[in-house]
């Protein structure tokens, strides 16, 4: 169990982003029990030995990060670019997405009232969201989603651990979605040859000032 324990220490250290469990399990020609096993193993001796990093569970897989506590002596070393803070429409179109995803562009405009090119960029840009296909609408729409990246940063090993909100502040009423939907499929397609997701918008709407975020991660840049 030791050699496969250390071996899935050093495949998650080098990794430096999720790794399945299958995936380990397939390449060390072990069961993924086996992995499980290993891998709270780990995590027990890390937390008896107060290590300054830790193993966290991200969607069926594993990645080894630092400890939130330790976040202010890190930023020093790694430097202050990668903790510049999303906007509060950055974090408004990243709840709906997260929430009501898979979405089109033109979805989070409807719900959101205003452009969302800028901060839909930036989310992209940052690895918090990716495209997952194309919505069966005129144009094509491409739909988005949330990422490991956006699990890791959130503390969530997967979208059904996000806390429990009033959805219907997300979206209109049964009635009207189906309008906002065919609304927003037409806005797609008229804009989806002329503008790409990671393209900057200097004249979008929704360009404010950026507040910090709690928790440190979720507004760094990635």
């Amino acid at each position: 169990m030791n050699n496969i324990k250390y071996a899935i220490e050093g495949i998650l250290f080098a990794a430096g982003e999720p790794v399945k469990a299958a995936k380990l399990a397939a390449v060390l020609d072990v069961s993924v029990s086996d992995v499980e096993a290993a891998v709270s193993e780990l995590k027990d001796e890390y937390n008896g030995d107060h290590r300054g990093f830790n193993i966290i569970d991200i969607s069926d897989g594993y990645q080894i990060c630092s400890r939130p506590e330790y976040y202010t002596y890190i930023r020093e070393i790694v430097g202050e670019q990668r903790n510049q803070p999303l906007s509060n429409a950055a974090m408004e179109a990243l709840a709906i997405i997260a929430y009501k995803q898979p979405v089109t562009r033109g979805m989070v405009e409807k719900i959101r009232g205003v452009n969302s090119d800028g901060c839909m960029n930036r989310l992209y840009e940052r690895g918090l969201i990716d495209e997952a296909g194309r919505l069966d609408a005129p144009g094509r729409p491409i739909l988005y989603k949330t990422t490991d990246t956006f699990l890791r940063c959130f503390g969530l090993r997967s979208t059904s651990d996000l806390p429990e909100i009033d959805l219907g502040r997300l979206m209109p009423d049964n009635a009207e979605n189906d309008a906002a939907v065919s609304s927003a499929a037409s806005s797609d397609a008229d804009e989806n040859t002329s503008k790409g997701i990671g393209e900057d918008t200097n004249n979008s709407a929704d360009h404010e000032e950026s507040e910090p975020l709690p928790g440190g991660d979720a507004a760094a840049e990635d």
